[in-house]
């Protein structure tokens, strides 16, 4: 039927059927079967024939309008499936709660800049969810948090864009050392239970012996890192994210022996995305400068500092 509502569409703008034909490399005769095929289908005349040439009748003249709106509805959605379509649409992005931060904010924008027909809806929840929302076709593309080594199940796909390394912390203040047994005996600001970091720590720890004592559980990494600056414990923290905040509120870094754990950063995203996938790879694109902008190669060491909290003080105008 859009075959034949084409050319009822291209006889409304040429004025006749062999303009119509003219537009469309048909025949008059092709034209003609095409606008009766579809007044068969609706049951009812389009054209008023009692005049030369014919033209749209009353009824005919609104099943042009339904004819346009659908066929540019039609094209809509070729274009959303065409890889080489400009992005456009509603893009559905999760944010695993660890990489939530406010720098996130560029790569987002740069791609709403470059593609402006391009509607996101963000959320954060924990990555194990966000992967169950992608399966289910909820979101369509997820930054998430993965073992090493580790992807997400078929059919997703996986990009893993960064490796995030981890590292024991207590303040600046602590008195911990970096051994097992003094971490066995100190508190721990950790993620809740389900977190394969926790997870991966606890394992090593009761390895060595030791069992951590656990003083807080939280998400939000921020909120880990003022819990540790204040004393309450020892915490396990991105180093891409003690870097960024360590010359405002320093901490020390504990190095306990055999200790190297690492997180891969990934991309992770439904097979099909139409002319969406630009959009992705751009995000992507982003996120991975912004990661390689912040990466720490080398493990900090318990001497890097910022600058102590009462030479801060001394520094700020009266």
């Amino acid at each position: 039927m859009l075959d034949d509502l084409r050319a009822l569409v291209e006889f409304a703008h040429a004025g006749s059927i062999a303009g119509a034909a003219d537009r469309l490399f048909r025949t008059p005769s092709a034209i003609t079967r095409q606008v009766q095929r579809l007044e068969a289908a609706l049951g009812a005349e389009l054209l008023d024939r009692s005049v030369k040439p014919p033209r749209l009748n009353s009824l005919g003249s609104k099943v042009l309008e339904q004819a346009r709106d659908l066929l540019q509805r039609t094209e809509a959605l070729k274009s959303l499936t065409s890889s080489d379509a400009e992005p456009h649409g509603l893009l559905r992005i999760g944010l695993a709660h660890a990489l939530a931060e406010g720098t996130l904010i560029e790569p987002i924008q740069a791609l709403t800049e470059k593609y402006p027909k391009v509607r996101l809806r963000l959320s954060s929840e924990l990555t194990g969810e966000l992967i169950h929302r992608l399966l289910a076709g909820e979101l369509d593309v997820a930054a998430v948090l993965l073992p090493e080594g580790k992807t997400a199940p078929p059919p997703l796909l996986t990009n893993i864009i960064a490796s995030d390394r981890m590292e024991i912390v207590q303040g600046a203040a602590g008195s911990v050392d970096g051994d097992w047994k003094s971490l066995g005996r100190a508190p721990w600001v950790l993620n809740p239970p389900g977190c394969f970091l926790r997870a991966s720590l606890i394992d090593r720890m009761e390895r060595a012996g030791f069992t951590p004592m656990i003083a807080a559980e939280i998400h939000n990494m921020h909120m880990q890192l003022a819990f540790v600056q204040s004393g309450y414990g020892v915490g396990l923290l991105p180093a891409r994210f003690i870097a960024r905040n360590h010359s405002i509120d320093p901490v020390k870094v504990l190095h306990p022996p055999s200790f190297e754990l690492h997180r891969s950063v990934a991309i992770v995203r439904v097979a099909q995305l139409g002319a969406l996938g630009k959009a992705v790879e751009l995000l992507a694109h982003g996120f991975r400068q912004l990661f390689e902008a912040a990466d720490t190669t080398k493990p900090m060491t318990r001497h890097q500092r910022g600058v102590p909290a009462n030479r801060r003080a001394a520094r700020r105008p009266k």
